[in-house]
């Protein structure tokens, strides 16, 4: 009888827990990781086109603001961010994009939020995710944000353990949508030597977006 007792109260704690909150453990999370390595798939759902463009690789973050990108499969690409510029070296065609990081997409947007350079209750309107997938015993929440007024927001799905995202649903003002999914996380843990940076040929030819 004390057992089913204790997991009645489990139960109902879990169940009485708000969006907002569920967004300020994973920001205590966020703050407590110093280091990430994950395998990610990154899947791009276009609004015109019916075959959605899917691609993976691993993942490398470590604070204050250092995050690389190595797509494997279908092409070697890495994407490299260093305080506020990016490097994205497409190696089959030896070319390297330099730019600000302000005016790129969803990978920067991650990047903000593993930094913690965006409070997640003072950037965005939070709320449960309204299609939440049944099959996930991770929570979901939903992020609007509240300085943009194009129809944009994010989907999140958050481990009830240990507070890590596993994947971030982007869903912009034109129909498209963009998903990355996280497993394989190692947090806190010592990265490869030299990882933040890149090795390049002398020929590469160099592309400035600044």
């Amino acid at each position: 009888m004390k057992k089913l007792f204790w997991i009645f109260c489990l139960a109902l704690f879990c169940f009485s827990q708000t969006a907002e909150e569920v967004a300020m453990r994973l920001e205590k999370s966020l703050l407590s990781t110093q280091t990430l390595e994950a395998k990610f798939e990154h899947i791009f759902y276009s609004a015109v086109v019916s075959t959605p463009l899917k691609e993976k690789g691993k993942v490398y973050f470590q604070k204050p603001d250092l995050m690389r990108w190595e797509y494997k499969e279908p092409e070697n690409n890495i994407y490299l961010y260093k305080g506020d510029k990016f490097q994205w070296y497409f190696v089959e065609d030896n070319q390297l994009m330099r730019g600000s990081i302000s005016d790129e997409g969803q990978e920067s947007e991650i990047l903000y939020l593993l930094t913690g350079k965006k409070n997640l209750l003072d950037y965005y309107y939070v709320d449960w995710n309204p299609s939440p997938s049944e099959n996930s015993r991770n929570d979901q929440i939903k992020l609007t944000p509240k300085h943009e007024d194009d129809g944009s927001y994010l989907l999140l799905e958050i481990d009830k353990k240990n507070g890590l995202i596993h994947k971030i649903i982007f869903f912009d003002w034109e129909g498209n949508k963009t998903e990355f999914r996280f497993s394989q996380l190692k947090v806190n843990v010592t990265l490869p030597k030299n990882i933040f940076d890149l090795k390049l040929p002398s020929d590469v030819e160099i592309i400035e977006r600044f």
